[in-house]
């Protein structure tokens, strides 16, 4: 069902209201067919978005409501999260920051809301990768992410006024008799574990200094 402008061509053209043969709703502009400009869909699962469209497609700012009550706030490129904006989790974490493709993907913060920790860094394809900060209540990591994890030198730093440098190193995971030939090498969850050097003076950090844990 559709009532709305029309161009000469019979073409919904202008603004208009449609219903979909699958139970969604649209209201907005059309251009030529298309839904083209403002606009809003109203998906049948409860899901809701509300903003720019370029040829049927969620294309520039926009924000979306999820039925899992999660919402993200920010740029869309070709119906994808892509550029900046600021995505609110259903157990109320946050990440505000830069998206690709449809994930976390650049520089960005996550607000963990159990804790009131944040991290803020470098995220590659939606995990966390590259120098960062880990801050929390009375203290905070300084170092490298490869893969979501911690991974090479880096320091904790406390708020009573001294800091423990260190490297977190993988450590296989230890397998089970007979699992040798079975397994292919990698193939097993590879856990980092903190490894303390020394302990120091407040100084200064700079990630570039060090050189990456990974290749």
């Amino acid at each position: 069902e559709y009532d709305g402008d029309r161009n000469s061509e019979g073409e919904r053209h202008g603004y208009g209201k449609a219903r979909l043969p699958n139970g969604d709703k649209y209201e907005g502009e059309y251009d030529r067919g298309l839904r083209n400009g403002r606009g809003t869909y109203r998906f049948k699962n409860g899901a809701v978005y509300a903003g720019n469209y370029l040829q049927n497609r969620k294309h520039g700012k926009g924000v979306f409501f999820y039925p899992d009550g999660s919402k993200y706030i920010g740029d869309w490129v070709d119906d994808q999260r892509q550029g900046y904006g600021e995505y609110t989790y259903a157990n109320g974490d946050t990440y505000t920051g830069e998206w690709f493709n449809h994930k976390r993907h650049g520089q960005g913060t996550y607000v963990y809301k159990d804790t009131g920790s944040k991290y803020v860094g470098g995220w590659v394809n939606g995990l966390q990768e590259g120098p960062a900060e880990l801050i929390h209540l009375n203290h905070r990591f300084q170092g490298w992410f490869f893969n979501g994890k911690p991974l090479g030198r880096g320091k904790y730093v406390f708020d009573i006024g001294c800091e423990q440098h260190g490297e977190y190193i993988q450590s296989q995971q230890e397998k089970g008799e007979g699992e040798e030939e079975e397994e292919e090498e990698g193939s097993l969850p590879v856990e980092t574990k903190w490894k303390a050097l020394e302990i120091t003076k407040l100084s200064s950090w700079n990630p570039q200094d060090e050189k990456p844990p990974f290749p």
